[in-house]
């Protein structure tokens, strides 16, 4: 067992993973380059609406059982919420057409046959050619299933281009796979929305913060690593600039759960993804109409998810690089009318915000998808997390949570 384990990152894949170790005989120290840790999942007062806003709206699903144990481990697990069921609704912007997609429980999809159930214009026999997905190998998920009509265009593609933030014609099949086979092919059981009601750093990263306290952790914020510094198979030191130098003995250990580009530039020769996409997400101070569920899909506009939060409504656009350049008020303009047309709102716009994140995600093409690292490193004492590593999955919360406790586990079983 390591005598200390310096973690470098403190998004969820770090956090994960000093969570894990928190209960180890280990000293563990965090160490993050902001001011404040939860990277993408993190909360901020924010001056223009008064109010607490996520930098990105995350949606879980209850088969995602890394968060939920994670959750669960920093007493948060409640503060995730929505419907008992699995139940989906949609809007489209083109026609004002609205739809609600319930899936049953068990793992047979009797949802399929029932009409009032399933996407408007499809029939069973759509669903089951979702099944050339399930095992696809890693090329575009065009190259796969037809990327048009009423299945794909009401519902594979609104959701696969939140889950990979990529043009899912273009995306890795096997990653759409991956999904679907922890979602939609388990049942509704798995498929249940949930939304961190009262902000992602309020169920992620304070409540982590105060158990890493609790266990005796150290958590170093403004503390941004300069070098890595190598001898052999080991690293041997982390330099933090000038005399900020922290010595890594011989049985101490080194968790790289900085974003894939910081990582590249610090550990020699590991392959990393080096194309990313945007997320635009867009905050309003306003209340949601009574009985609006916790988030709604939308076809045919900037918007693409409405999460209802309370005093606040906010939107999530996926794959948004066209939109980092356009002027800020024309967007919340646009925005605001559609939700209106969405929740049956009205008025003038409220007080907004708006959060772009240029780098939010890999391309989850093959190609990058090719390029996620494993964790383990040709040194024997330095192991990757992040969710742009090898997890299997596309840049989510599962896994970076995933992520970190591969990392952790990789710790637990290192010998000097």
């Amino acid at each position: 067992m390591p005598r200390a384990v310096h973690i470098i990152g403190g998004g969820l894949a770090g956090l994960a993973a000093a969570v894990k170790l928190a209960a180890s005989p280990a000293a563990i120290a965090l160490h993050e380059a902001a001011a404040m840790p939860g990277g993408r999942c993190r909360s901020y007062q924010d001056h223009a609406t008064g109010l607490l806003i996520d930098n990105g709206n995350h949606l879980l699903l209850t088969g995602n059982h890394a968060a939920f144990t994670y959750a669960r481990t920093i007493g948060s697990e409640k503060l995730l919420v929505g419907p008992e069921k699995a139940e989906f609704s949609f809007f489209d912007l083109a026609n004002r057409q609205s739809w609600t997609l319930h899936l049953n429980d068990g793992r047979f999809p009797w949802w399929i046959f029932n009409a009032d159930h399933r996407v408007p214009g499809t029939n069973p026999l759509d669903y089951l050619r979702l099944a050339r997905l399930l095992f696809a190998k890693d090329r575009p998920i065009g190259d796969v299933i037809d990327c048009d009509g009423p299945l794909y265009e009401k519902l594979l593609a609104p959701l696969l281009t939140a889950a990979l933030n990529t043009e899912p014609r273009e995306a890795s099949a096997a990653l759409a796979g991956a999904v679907i086979r922890e979602t939609l092919a388990r049942g509704g059981a798995e498929c249940r929305p949930r939304i961190a009601r009262d902000g992602l750093g309020t169920a992620f990263v304070t409540p982590a913060l105060a158990y890493l306290a609790k266990a005796g952790a150290s958590v170093h914020l403004s503390h941004e690593i300069r070098a890595l510094r190598y001898d052999g198979d080991r690293v041997t030191g982390l330099d933090f600039g000038g005399a900020d130098f922290v010595a890594i003995e011989p049985q101490d250990a080194v968790i790289m759960a900085a974003p894939a580009f910081a990582a590249a530039a610090l550990v020699p020769g590991i392959r990393a993804p080096t194309a990313f996409r945007a997320i635009l997400n867009t905050h309003f101070r306003a209340e949601s109409p009574q009985g609006m569920p916790p988030l709604i899909g939308v076809l045919n506009g900037i918007s693409e998810w409405v999460f209802a939060f309370p005093g606040r409504i906010s939107v999530t656009t996926s794959n948004a690089d066209r939109f980092m350049n356009e002027p800020r008020e024309k967007l919340a303009d646009t925005i605001w009318r559609e939700v209106c047309a969405v929740t049956g709102l009205s008025g003038d716009r409220p007080a907004w915000q708006i959060v772009r994140e240029r780098r939010a995600t890999f391309a989850a093409t093959p190609e990058e998808n090719a390029k996620r690292p494993a964790a383990e490193t040709a040194w024997r004492n330095l192991f990757l997390a992040g969710d742009w590593t090898a997890t299997g999955l596309p840049a989510t919360i599962e896994g970076a949570i995933r992520s970190g406790n591969r990392a952790a586990d990789l710790v637990l079983a290192y010998q000097r």
